[in-house]
């Protein structure tokens, strides 16, 4: 097993139940530091919406991700979480967090379980590559199960440690070495090169769940960066033609944008970067009213008061709102109500680049399912298996992440115990 976060640590857990003497090796000092920094303010383990809602938030990676989840979904996830002794509740957003908020009393006692189950923990081992292929040493005829594994038995891996390199056997090897984004904490896609050597050739890595780069004044960013934009809503047509619409918030950063809001539109708003050199998004400052509302409140005579004034009492509009169509709007627009009516409810915004991989919350990009087969398991290197966010697939924030970061170490974890003849796939174990 290589690579301690969720994904990592789910499979351990899956191969231990079979039986399966585990080694973890991880390159940090310790295991689950991207998941102790995302439960720092609150650990957002999954969501309560329908599983129809919840499986499209996948995209087109939604028929490889589904059959993980129709086997370790939400409700399985609380329900796993519960018999560690963590109880949670749902949010009125409909997203779920442990009562305790925090992920640190999670993962020390899913460790403490996980060491009780005999699985041993090797820090500071940073994977280099293999020793040897993993081609199949044995004859080609062998095509049972047992004599496939008996083929592989034996993949050398290779480690860097404080000491000296260092040289390990494997009979099956899980990678769970997550995506590029937060190298500091382990995340930095040093992997790539290494299974290029056994035949998978990886998606580029590219910033998901990311904020982007506006281009403020000086003026502005000086005053409003850090600052919250509350109770808006965001427009956005994805190449496809359809509108993406959506109510939230966000933040303005020193060089533009970022939050939850900005990170539901990540992936659309990306891709068009890409493709086009810049994207153009819509805000509506007051969704909660019409545009003729706003044209009449606008067209009240304002006498000598200022237009920050009228705004403020005519609108409820202050603040990094008021400043927000100073910043965007022209000034000539300010002297007609239909016009400056127009930019409250479809306020362009225009994005010009997504802020780099090591800022982003995850990655796109990575191991093909293509180069996969249902268990996970490399289809060039049989014997080795991938799991987490080194996959390539992408999803919102809101529980979506972790949750396909769980079941696909399950998943892999389970493919590999089969592999090594000790157990049913999560699709055999599904279907009994």
């Amino acid at each position: 097993m290589i690579g301690g976060g969720p994904a990592g640590l789910m499979a351990a857990e899956a191969l231990a139940a079979g039986g399966v003497h585990v080694d973890l090796y991880d390159a940090m000092p310790s295991v689950g530091r991207k998941f102790l920094l995302a439960g720092k303010g609150g650990l957002n383990i999954t969501h309560s919406e329908p599983q129809e809602a919840f499986a499209a938030r996948y995209g087109d990676r939604r028929p490889r991700i589904e059959p993980m989840l129709e086997a370790f979904g939400p409700a399985a996830l609380r329900a796993w979480v519960h018999a560690l002794g963590v109880q949670t509740f749902v949010g009125t957003s409909g997203r779920v967090f442990p009562q305790e908020m925090k992920a640190a009393p999670m993962l020390r006692k899913w460790l403490h379980r996980l060491r009780e189950a005999g699985v041993r923990l090797h820090m500071r081992h940073r994977w280099l590559g293999w020793a040897e292929p993993t081609e199949p040493t044995g004859p080609p005829e062998s095509t049972t199960r047992e004599a496939r594994t008996e083929d592989h038995r034996g993949i050398e891996l290779r480690f860097a440690t404080p000491d000296a390199e260092r040289l390990v056997r494997a009979d099956a090897v899980v990678l769970a070495l997550g995506g590029g984004s937060w190298p500091r904490l382990g995340s930095d896609g040093a992997w790539v090169p290494l299974l290029a050597t056994i035949g998978v050739r990886v998606a580029p890595l590219r910033p998901a769940n990311c904020g982007f780069d506006v281009g403020w004044s000086e003026h502005f960013r000086s005053r409003f960066a850090g600052h919250p934009v509350k109770s808006v809503a965001l427009e956005f047509a994805d190449d496809t033609g359809a509108t993406l619409s959506r109510r939230g918030e966000f933040v303005i950063t020193e060089s533009g944008v970022e939050g939850s809001l900005i990170y539901a539109f990540a992936a659309a708003l990306r891709d068009r970067i890409d493709a086009q050199g810049r994207a153009t998004a819509t805000l509506d400052l007051l969704p909660h009213r019409d545009a003729p509302w706003v044209v009449a409140e606008l067209a009240r005579p304002r006498g000598a008061r200022s237009m920050a004034n009228h705004l403020r009492s005519r609108l409820g509009i202050d603040g990094v709102k008021a400043a927000l169509l100073r910043e965007l709007v022209a000034p000539e627009d300010f002297a007609s109500p239909p016009r400056l009516a127009a930019a409250v409810k479809a306020l362009p915004l225009v994005l010009r680049a997504a802020r780099p991989l090591a800022e982003a919350i995850s990655t796109a990009g990575g191991v093909p399912f293509e180069a996969l087969d249902e268990n996970l398991m490399v289809v060039t290197a049989p014997g080795v298996f991938c799991a987490g966010e080194m996959l390539d697939w992408e999803a919102p924030t809101g529980g979506y992440l972790l949750t396909a970061c769980f079941a696909s170490g399950l998943t892999a974890g389970l493919g590999a115990l089969s592999w090594l003849g000790r157990g049913p796939t999560i699709r055999q174990r599904s279907a009994a």
